[in-house]
């Protein structure tokens, strides 16, 4: 008997902790990869997923080993929206091949929206990046109907410019508003995102290092601040140029009168200094601070 009971709260916790999907009322972020792009550090890529009512509606980042964890969240792919990518990073979306062959498998009629960073001499445009992947002359071009307009959705892409260094307004209407900030990630393009929907405000950093300075006035007054956890405090160099330390992170939930704060994108380098992040994060912000781990919810 005590066995069977110490196993019965065994799988209750676990399952509690990697729950398939968050709670069916009001708006939820779950963690679909929390890691970077070591391979050694026992987390899918960076990927998030906004859940509206029992639906998921939004992706944020698409990284490797993320559509694993949207299987097991027990997603309908044919809820989503639209993706939006902070950067092109391979780790941030390498599995957007999987999920747009996956609904092939699907009924799906509504077209996709795909919005990500305009390109420079290192990265192309999304525009560019979707073609190269799914055009006629693509690497995977036997997915080119996708984009023609001949299958019953369509891929649309939407470049943000990363030379306009102010917050712009994407998207909005009855469901959503989308808001986007070019930010600093070494000679990266990149871009933050605030989503607002159902009331909550939840805003995804990616990776930067605070250079642009947007950060601060995008998540200004956010339910949900979803910070990189990248590097440590002591990280300098090229590593800095790329990331924000923790310390950093919590100076604009402060800033920002974050009411959460979630840390992801963990690098193995960063998690073994967790304790200490978490001290430098503390000598800012008192608010509540979560260090991310794969398939975890969060309600803003």
């Amino acid at each position: 008997m005590i066995r069977l009971i110490i196993l019965l709260v065994f799988f209750t916790c676990y399952f509690s902790k990697v729950s398939a999907n968050c709670g069916q009322n009001g708006v939820w972020l779950q963690v679909l990869g929390s890691g970077g792009p070591e391979l050694s550090d026992k987390r899918a890529s960076t990927s998030y997923l906004i859940w509206h009512h029992g639906k998921a509606k939004l992706l944020v980042d698409i990284g490797s080993g993320s559509m694993l964890n949207l299987e097991k969240a027990d997603v309908n792919i044919n809820d989503l929206d639209a993706v939006l990518l902070t950067h092109l990073h391979v780790d941030h979306s390498a599995d957007l091949p999987a999920l747009i062959k996956a609904t092939f498998f699907t009924q799906r009629t509504t077209d996709l929206l795909i919005y990500g960073p305009s390109g420079n001499h290192l990265m192309p445009s999304t525009t560019n990046f979707i073609q190269t992947l799914f055009g006629h002359n693509g690497a995977y071009r036997y997915l080119s109907s996708y984009l023609d307009g001949s299958e019953s959705y369509t891929i649309k892409t939407i470049d943000i410019l990363i030379e306009n260094k102010q917050a712009q307004t994407i998207i909005e209407n009855a469901k959503y508003r989308l808001t986007a900030a070019s930010t600093h990630h070494g000679p990266i393009p990149a871009i933050a995102w605030k989503i607002m929907v159902g009331n909550k405000t939840i805003v995804f950093s990616g990776d930067m290092n605070n250079d642009n300075h947007t950060l601060n006035k995008l998540a200004n007054n956010a339910d949900l601040l979803i910070a990189h956890h990248a590097v440590p405090e002591v990280a300098t160099g090229v590593a800095r140029d790329l990331h924000m330390p923790p310390s950093v992170s919590g100076q604009i939930a402060v800033e920002a009168n974050v009411n959460q704060l979630v840390l992801s994108h963990h690098m193995l380098i960063s998690l073994q200094q967790i304790k200490n992040s978490d001290a430098e994060i503390r000598k800012s912000y008192k608010g509540p601070v979560h260090f991310a781990d794969d398939m975890q919810c969060f309600q803003p």
